[in-house]
């Protein structure tokens, strides 16, 4: 198959989250989830640990999201854009 048929056959929801996410830096991501880790740092020294546990897992898909955004623009609809 071909890069276009196969982007064809993209679902609807896939094609809105791509379009979505591209719109968004990916610095945005890399700063939300550094700056969660360093609000949980401070929360976590501050002798809140159940809210330190919860900002501190926003790190995660934070940066994956970021990770996403990046995959997209480089390969994903963007490069049919062009």
């Amino acid at each position: 198959m071909t890069e276009k048929s196969e982007k064809s056959h993209e679902g609807t929801i896939t094609v809105a989250v791509e379009n979505r996410t591209s719109r968004i830096p990916s610095i945005a991501y890399l700063i939300g989830g550094m700056s969660a880790l360093a609000l949980s740092t401070g929360l976590m020294l501050g002798g809140c640990k159940r809210a330190s546990i919860l900002v501190g897992q926003l790190a995660s898909p934070l940066l994956i999201m970021g990770l996403y955004n990046k995959i997209v623009k480089t390969g994903g609809h963007d490069s049919f854009d062009r």
